[in-house]
């Protein structure tokens, strides 16, 4: 079992060393899906190997952003260059492009990213199969998906930190709201902002999108049955004493420590980063506190209430505040503003606030400095147990932990004061600034030595420069090879649609997604004369894989239009062709050579955040690119009204609006298991006359008037008068 703690500087590594992890991860300079942290180059990257090694601690570093197909040399010669260092695993979030570097460099450990979205055993076969000795599930993957998956590939699953509102490795939103790209590490975070619904009772604004921080808590046991072997803590973009506490409390937890420890160390972690007061997260289904609707940033722990005496805020609490100290306040569950300590006054203290209190205001603290202090305070060493020879007239050897160094000259006779044992050792004691505790397992010290302490010293340090090229010796330097490019040919001039309805729709390709995915095939899909692809979603588990095996049987299908890896799986399995979902990220030439060597490959969407120009090499006679209509921008695996099914009107479709006015569709749509599910769409609809040579896929998922647009495939002042409000999208500037 392994506790897996978040780097996001070098302070934030050594936090998590210094508390117990047992593995960190952390981002390099380049291609890392936390561009917003510190992340680290290359001299960085070494001392923190030194450090982790030494005290047993294995480095795993993220690489995990999609890579344009411009970038695929720089991201191969930095990925070389990061495995030199000695690390022990590279994540990644390509599972196609790992493939290409697993099968060039057989030796390479590759864990797959939550990003590539494994929910399901038909997603963990196909990341095996790619090469990933590791999958790092989706937050949102069930438990019972979960018993699956471990049975197939070794699993790391998230166990505490902040939680993605979109699906894993499927939200646009901040892509398309500013350009700025999840994918690319550089999310803007939309959807921690202000909306509102068009539904009764939700009118008001609140962060309507904004999940709670996870904390699974003392429901990392159930992980543990399951087979789960790594207990992922996110959260590179937070300090140092939240890595602390954090993996001081899974520690705790893990430890079997005693109730009043485990109740301590999760109060330091509430201290150091809270938001919503924690979530189970959906792998044991939603919970009442899924979503922070009324706070969406950290509110620490409950000390207190505010009593107001002569003007002044006191808090009657056992809590004992100091300088420094900072306090949120609230009110009815809702963020007020914010409060500092002033002083003592008795068994109270009071708060100095620029906002006017009231009596009853809930008092948090936010910023507790000894409890900082505290969790920050541990120190981790390894340890070398010596033993050193030291012969008269014989050269002297110093040996532990496999590493070994003799003298470069035999030791001398005294003339006057021999070496003594105690020398040895208060010379031997001093590390040189590693973080290891000798202890001297044997002192073999024989007849009067003489030997001159700038010598003592320099054997010294020539030890545990071996010591430490034993422990994390750089790897040897491989090669730089070009990977495989496909090489795309011809032309496309296909149509393909997704929607749910289609009477009277005139297309070549019909992809079918359903309302309901235990619901029978629509008449006019089964029906109609085109080619009939049905619609493996993204969030896809195993229940979902079995009503699509049921509509197989409602009429002849000729494959599987796949947003997930495990699509492509699951249609090998029954026989059926595979046009590539744009949720596969089909953004350079070597993942889609990896793709275009299987036979059942018919089409390939590319992805949606390419301009022209990036678009242009990877187009050829299977290519589609998104045409028109609805751009989807999230996957909501949750109901975002708090699952009160009773009171729900069940509309098809909700506004949400933010504070700027703008209005995204909020489709719903019903799971195989019964649970309602969401898509949030684009304020604004997708005009493009199309891109050079790639086939038109127009998604229309929400819209009502599909064969006019499908006539305006090619027009786009006949789709800006449809749509009203529109975007070009992506193709003339693309994103970051």
């Amino acid at each position: 079992m392994e506790i897996l703690a978040p780097a996001g500087n070098a302070a934030c590594a050594i936090a998590a060393i210094n508390s117990g992890a047992d593995a960190i991860y952390l981002g390099f300079s380049a291609f890392s899906a936390r561009q917003g942290a510190e992340n680290f180059e290359l001299e960085g990257l070494r001392e923190i190997v030194k450090r982790a090694r030494f005290c047993g601690v294995k480095v795993y570093v993220a690489m995990n952003t999609i890579v344009k197909d411009g970038e695929t040399e720089a991201f191969h010669r930095t990925l070389l260059r990061v495995w030199k260092e000695g690390v022990d695993a590279i994540i990644l979030q390509d599972a196609l492009l790992g493939k290409a570097l697993k099968k060039a460099y057989p030796e390479i450990v590759l864990h797959l990213s939550t990003q590539a979205g494994v929910c399901s055993e038909n997603g963990a076969r196909f990341a095996k199969e790619c090469g990933f000795s590791r999958v790092i599930l989706a937050r949102e993957t069930p438990f019972a998906e979960i018993v699956k998956i471990t049975k197939i590939v070794e699993t790391e699953a998230f166990v505490q930190g902040a939680l993605c509102s979109s699906f894993s490795g499927q939200c646009f939103f901040s892509s398309f709201a500013g350009g700025n790209s999840g994918n690319r590490g550089r999310c803007k975070q939309p959807c921690r902002k202000l909306y509102s619904y068009n539904r009764k009772g939700f009118e008001e604004k609140a962060y309507a999108l904004s999940p709670s921080d996870l904390s699974v808590g003392e429901d990392i046991v159930k992980y543990i049955q399951a087979g789960v072997v790594s207990f992922k803590i996110e959260g590179r973009m937070r300090r140092e004493e939240y890595v602390a506490a954090a993996v001081r409390y899974y520690k705790a937890l893990l430890d079997a420590a005693s109730e009043k420890t485990k109740a301590a160390a999760l109060s330091d972690l509430k201290r150091a980063y809270n938001r919503g007061n924690y979530t189970k997260g959906l792998a044991f289904g939603q919970d009442k506190r899924f979503l922070s609707t009324a706070v969406q940033g950290h509110i620490g722990e409950k000390v207190g209430v505010v009593k107001v005496v002569n003007g002044k805020y006191l808090v009657e609490s056992a809590f004992v505040p100091q300088s420094g100290d900072a306090f949120k306040i609230l009110r009815e569950g809702k963020e007020i503003g914010g409060a500092v300590f002033l002083k003592k006054e008795g068994k109270r203290f009071v708060l100095s606030s620029k906002n006017r209190l009231k009596n009853g205001d809930s008092v948090f603290v936010t910023t507790d400095t000894a409890a900082r202090e505290r969790v920050l305070s541990g120190e981790r060493r390894g340890s070398v147990a010596l033993r050193l020879y030291f012969h008269e007239n014989d050269y002297a050897r110093v040996e532990g932990t496999g590493a070994s160094v003799c003298s470069q000259e035999p030791l001398q006779s005294a003339n006057s004061r021999p070496l003594t044992k105690e020398e040895l050792i208060a010379c031997f004691s001093k590390t040189d600034g590693l973080p290891v505790d000798v202890a001297f397992e044997e002192i073999d010290l024989q007849g009067n030595i003489f030997i001159p302490k700038s010598q003592l010293n320099a054997l010294r340090r020539s030890f545990f420069e071996a010591l430490t090229e034993k422990l994390v010796g750089e790897r040897e330097e491989w090669e730089y090879v070009p990977l495989r490019q496909a090489a795309p040919k011809g032309r496309n001039g296909k149509i393909a649609v997704i929607a749910s309805d289609f009477d009277g729709v005139a297309t070549d390709i019909a992809i079918y997604k359903p309302n309901d995915y235990a619901a029978p095939l629509h008449k006019a899909f089964a029906e109609g004369s085109f080619e009939r692809y049905l619609y493996y979603p993204a969030y896809c588990t195993s229940a979902e894989e079995a009503q699509l095996t049921e509509r197989l049987k409602d009429c002849a299908i000729d494959g599987v239009y796949a947003e997930n890896y495990g699509g492509l799986v699951f249609a090998r399995e029954h026989g059926l062709k595979v046009f590539v979902g744009i949720g596969l990220h089909i953004v350079n030439r070597i993942a889609l050579g990896e793709l275009l060597e299987r036979a059942d490959i018919s089409y390939y969407a590319v992805s949606k955040e390419l301009n022209e120009s990036e678009l242009a090499p990877l187009i050829g006679e299977r290519a589609f690119a998104l045409g028109a209509g609805d751009i989807k921008v999230m996957e909501l695996c949750y109901c975002p009204f708090g699952k009160r099914c009773k009171a729900c009107d069940q509309a098809d479709i909700y506004e949400l609006t933010d504070e700027n006015g703008r209005v995204f569709p909020v489709r719903r749509y019903r799971g195989a298991d019964g649970n309602c599910r969401f898509e949030v769409y684009n304020c604004a609809r997708l005009v493009c006359g199309g891109v050079e040579g790639a086939g038109a896929l127009l998604d229309l998922t929400t819209l009502k008037n599909k064969e006019e647009i499908v006539a305006a495939k090619n027009d786009t002042e006949k789709q800006k008068k449809i749509f009203g409000n529109y975007t070009s999208g992506h193709y003339k500037r693309g994103v970051l």
